[in-house]
């Protein structure tokens, strides 16, 4: 890994150990998603009720299949996921710490052996080839350092057919750092050689999300004690910067497809 590569590891670290304390901060998750929250995968992202509940449906896959979580984090979506379609699961994060809490959640959704983890990122799994039958990946690509890479690393893990599900964001004109140039997320998949089969809006995260930033600003103080003065100035810089611009921004839930390879005449056979 790069220089880059190491700072924003070493973020991630910092991060999911910081939720893994639980305590007040998932409790103020909790309580601004609301209803939508899902408890048993302790959502350090977007993760709601109807989000699991989209990509159920748009995965398809079958019992016994591999699905694989790219930026798996603290395993939570994934093991979720697993456990409701009845498939083994790989998940793959850059964090250490993040793979090695995610590993210790996993009995706690499958039987063992039905779940591994291991460190990689998003340009290089460190998976074979069309090894995936389906693959997630909740509000995480958006952080791979080049997004090219990364869905041309994700086409190359799924088996022909099969489908990726993934949450992502793009910026709309208003918003400061909105390039017309720059292609949005749809674009990038095709140009990676996968087939976009939906691409759904999310209206409702911008909500959610805004909930959570006024609750972090309330309970600063309390935040400082849980998680350090260091974390929660990181919490109310995102809620700073992002709250501002949020109207200017639009959450998605992907779903493409690998292309399936092109069949070839039928044979004939001999009567």
């Amino acid at each position: 890994m790069g220089d880059f590569d190491l700072s924003l590891r070493e973020d991630a670290d910092r991060f999911h150990a910081a939720r893994a304390s639980g305590g007040l901060q998932l409790r103020l998750v909790e309580q601004a998603f609301g209803e939508e929250y899902p408890a048993q995968v302790e959502p350090s992202s977007s993760c709601t009720w109807s989000v699991l509940a989209e990509m159920v449906r748009r995965l398809r896959l079958a019992p016994g299949e591999l699905l694989v979580d790219l930026g798996c984090g603290r395993g939570g979506t994934g093991l979720w996921l697993a456990r409701a379609l009845a498939t083994r699961l790989i998940g793959v994060d850059l964090s250490p710490v993040g793979v090695k809490l995610a590993a210790a959640r996993a009995t706690d959704f499958l039987p063992e052996g039905r779940a591994r983890f291991q460190v990689g990122t998003f340009e290089s799994t460190g998976l074979p080839d069309a090894c995936a039958d389906g693959v997630v990946s909740m509000d995480a690509l958006p952080f791979a350092p080049d997004r090219e890479a990364a869905l041309r690393e994700l086409a190359r893990i799924l088996r022909p057919g099969a489908r990726a599900v993934f949450t992502v964001g793009e910026r709309l004109p208003g918003h400061p750092r909105y390039d017309p140039a720059e292609p949005g997320w749809a674009e990038r998949a095709a140009r990676a050689g996968l087939l976009v089969e939906a691409e759904l809006e999310r209206p409702e995260e911008a909500a959610l999300w805004l909930r959570l930033y006024e609750l972090w600003e309330q309970h600063e103080a309390e935040l400082r004690v849980e998680i350090g003065d260091e974390a929660t100035e990181q919490v109310l810089i995102e809620a700073r910067q992002a709250r501002p611009v949020m109207r200017h921004h639009r959450s998605l839930l992907l779903t493409v497809r690998a292309s399936a390879p092109a069949r070839g005449p039928a044979s004939v056979q001999a009567p």
